[in-house]
């Protein structure tokens, strides 16, 4: 058993020294994979490990393994009753500094009196989603959801139990401080903590091994996204990708590498790179900054690569992750890039976060986008909200 820094993984650097690259045949896909170092991985020995229904929701729980690391724990939800072959959304959860949950953050798991979601999971849905689980609300609006944990979350997560000597130190000092504060962490808070620091090594480690922190987290993405797509009674030519925060950047990157993605949703997270650096460096993760991806392309840009598509970006307006002028200089690039039926930028009064409103808004352009069993629940705004016109700019 392999400890320290890559524990939980020690088949990871074989996986990548055998696993072919992802090359598609299209220029800027393949500069797009091969800046983030993105590998072809599969998943096999897919399990329904149970299945329940509750509030209008058949879900399964399912697991499987990608060829390196510990299996991946995921959801796959639809409407109950529903048996003719609908819509797929991958839904990808955030990062939320929160590795000691994943995709639960998004799926009500059954009944709550039975199995409440997981303590980390509800913190985030309350503090980021409304309260409401987004993958389970859009399972109960028509579509066939897919929610897994990626990368380094959740089921996938590494194991820091036994941490390097530099990890230790660090997890020591966090200990101390958050005794002189008189705070009282409890074990997943903690786990949370000395992951964000871990971080760190995962992105030097990535580097070494001939990839990108996201690269690995896209090469999970990618797999799922193959599951979701060739699962019975899921159409696999109207597929989407929706996430918020790092899963709305993992939504544009697995779209812009899958040709059969034909809708993203994007909330809190897009504004130009150079906005970004260097004041929001240390604001956003390895997920946002991979190496090298700056200077090939812009986070606007990537929305070109590929298919043709919908996107529809969302962004708060008093979000503090992203500089306001980059927000508006992104909306901006992207309304000049796209016209209006393939781009919709809307600006909402709101932090960082996908609020209630949001999520409507979000379901209502999948559905237009998709279609789905249920038909449009929620208006879809006026043009001159969608494109941010009423705010001034």
């Amino acid at each position: 058993m392999t400890t320290g820094a890559l524990a939980g993984y020690a088949d990871w650097p074989a996986f990548l020294a055998s696993a072919p690259a992802l090359t598609p045949d299209a220029p800027d896909q393949r500069a797009l994979a091969d800046v983030l170092g993105v590998h072809r991985a599969r998943a096999v020995d897919i399990t329904v490990e149970r299945e329940w229904v509750a509030g209008g929701v058949h879900g399964r729980e399912l697991s499987w393994w990608v060829g390196f690391g510990p299996r991946t724990r995921a959801f796959l939800l639809r409407p109950e009753g529903e048996d003719g072959d609908l819509p797929g959304v991958l839904a990808l959860h955030c990062h939320g500094g929160v590795r000691s949950t994943g995709a639960d953050q998004l799926v009500d798991i059954g009944d709550p009196s039975a199995e409440p979601p997981h303590p980390s999971a509800a913190r985030l849905r309350a503090s980021v989603y409304a309260g409401r689980a987004l993958a389970s609300d859009l399972a109960r609006a028509g579509f066939a959801v897919l929610a897994h944990d990626t990368f380094s979350w959740g089921s996938r997560a590494f194991d820091l139990s036994s941490p390097t000597p530099k990890l230790a130190r660090i997890a020591e000092a966090l200990d101390a401080l958050h005794a002189v504060r008189g705070e009282d962490l409890d074990a997943d808070a903690r786990f949370d903590e000395v992951s964000a620091w871990h971080e760190e090594t995962l992105a030097k480690a990535a580097g070494v091994l001939g990839t990108t922190f996201a690269g690995a987290v896209v090469t999970d993405d990618l797999a799922a996204l193959e599951v979701l797509a060739t699962w019975p009674g899921v159409d696999g030519t109207r597929l989407a990708t929706i996430g918020m925060s790092g899963g709305g950047g993992r939504a544009l990157l697995t779209a812009a590498l899958d040709d059969r993605v034909r809708a993203t949703v994007i909330a809190c997270m897009m504004a130009t790179s150079a906005s970004l650096i260097p004041d929001h460096l240390d604001t956003h993760s390895w997920l946002l900054h991979s190496p090298g991806l700056a200077r090939r392309f812009d986070w606007p840009a990537i929305t070109a690569v590929g298919a043709a598509r919908r996107t529809l970006v969302q962004y708060g307006e008093r979000d503090p992750l992203f500089p306001a002028a980059g927000m508006r200089d992104a909306d901006a690039a992207l309304r000049a890039m796209h016209d209006s039926d393939a781009y919709r930028g809307s600006f909402h009064d709101a932090a960082h976060e996908f609020s209630a409103a949001m999520q409507d808004e979000a379901q209502a352009f999948l559905d237009e986008a998709l279609g789905s069993a249920r038909g449009n629940r929620f208006p879809l705004p006026a043009a001159g909200v969608a494109h941010g016109l009423d705010s001034a700019s």
